[in-house]
């Protein structure tokens, strides 16, 4: 099975802090338990493996001797045993063998095998992970041979009450709408339909002004006195639109010469203007939802248009609109949505962990956590595709994953075949 390789990254809070405190604490004691347990070995002494010449596993009853290993060179792991009696190896041919796999939530494979040149080859594919109680039964010339044992990795057990004060949190793997996203940034801008220029109808000289650059303004209010050139007479310039002075050159005293005075922009809608760059221009299309994050205020819009020219650091803006009050001028970064579809099974991206060679999440049966190596499709945001590795209603680890791994790290589960 091909395995993607995926960076996981984490950004450390306070609160992260205090879970990795909890997770050092809880690790350290269930070692101290493990520690305890190893001193007294008269009541559970360590299981000693005794190896064949094929790096299997010895089973012995009486005079007979099977190897047991997984034979994973060149080939999707599979079983291979040896046979042995009295010490001398016997034919394949006249050995029955079959192995059952009891696997974590009782699910059992069933393996039979077939003799192939010196030894007997399993006729199924040992899948990920070798997690596993084992039982076997063999028959030679009448006799028959059982043995049991257990082949765990990647595999722990948290009760409840642990898995809640260290927030471990989980959720069903199912169908899932994936949605895609080119990351860009922009700046706020007034919309050019809400901007209006200020200029004196009559030329004359400025006698009074009754504002100052940032005032907000309503429309129809007084913004300064022109004593006319013509009739000498006093008359008022009032504001066409509501909005903020965002700039003011009339000054007392002043002639008008029919030039602009002030600038009024009604920044109640604002304008989005995104920079994308030619290896994004492709994917990015007129009517994309856009999330922007703005002074920690989540907003959503669409892009409305694309402009034709270019900029001169080669990008293009996308034009966007907002029915809020936002400062003219900001910097922004948004998330432009290229792509949505659904797919039949996904995981959220902060559950997936490292394990050997293979990435991650933890399946959870009951109190107990075990690996599921998975295959990975296609990213997007907090989702990842799962092509293979994980049955759908699975449930697994979600939210601070790295507890489990601790836990089996500091417990020292190996693959052992």
């Amino acid at each position: 099975m091909k395995l993607n390789k995926l960076v996981i990254g984490s950004n450390l809070n306070l609160k992260s802090c205090y879970y990795i405190f909890l997770v050092v604490l809880t690790t350290t004691f269930l070692h101290a338990c493990g520690e305890a347990a190893k001193n007294s070995d008269h009541d559970h002494p360590k299981e000693i493996v005794e190896k064949g010449e094929h790096n299997g596993r010895l089973l012995k009853d009486k005079n007979f001797t099977l190897e047991l290993a997984i034979f994973e060179i060149g080939v999707p792991p599979e079983y291979r045993a040896w046979a042995y009696m009295d010490g001398k190896q016997v034919k394949p041919n006249d050995v029955n063998l079959q192995v059952r796999l009891t696997r974590l939530g009782n699910k059992i494979d069933v393996i039979n095998f077939a003799p192939e040149a010196e030894f007997l080859r399993g006729k199924s594919v040992i899948y990920e992970p070798h997690s596993f109680s084992v039982s076997i039964e063999a028959s030679y010339k009448g006799t028959s041979h059982r043995w049991k044992f257990d082949s765990f990795e990647g595999r722990t057990r948290i009760e409840p009450e642990v898995a809640k004060a260290l927030n471990i949190q989980t959720q069903i793997a199912t169908t899932a709408i994936l949605k895609e996203t080119v990351q860009v940034f922009g700046r706020i801008a007034a919309d050019p339909i809400l901007e209006r220029e200020i200029n004196a109808r009559f030329d004359g000289t400025i006698t009074h002004v009754g504002v100052v650059l940032g005032q907000t303004v309503k429309a129809g209010q007084s913004l300064f006195s022109v004593e006319s050139n013509e009739s000498l007479r006093n008359y008022e310039v009032k504001a066409p639109i509501a909005g903020v002075i965002t700039r003011l050159d009339a000054k007392t005293g002043q002639q008008t010469r029919g030039t602009s005075l002030a600038k009024i922009v009604d920044n109640s809608r604002t304008i989005i203007e995104l920079e994308i760059f030619p290896s994004q221009l492709n994917r990015v299309k007129t009517g994309a939802d856009v999330s922007i994050v703005f002074q920690n205020e989540e907003l959503s819009t669409t892009i409305e248009r694309i402009a034709l020219e270019t900029n001169s650091n080669q990008s293009v803006t996308a034009h966007a609109s907002l029915n809020k009050s936002l400062p003219i001028g900001a910097q922004i970064s948004a998330q432009i949505q290229v792509d949505k579809y659904e797919v039949p099974i996904a995981v959220k991206r902060a559950g997936l962990q490292t394990f050997r060679d293979f990435t991650v999440v933890y399946a959870k049966v009951g109190n107990e956590y075990e690996v599921r190596m998975l295959e990975l499709g296609r990213e997007a945001g907090d989702w990842v595709e799962v092509l293979d590795g994980l049955d759908p209603g699975t449930e697994y680890v979600t939210e601070n994953s790295f507890v489990i791994k601790a836990d089996i790290e500091k417990s020292g589960a190996s693959h052992d075949h």
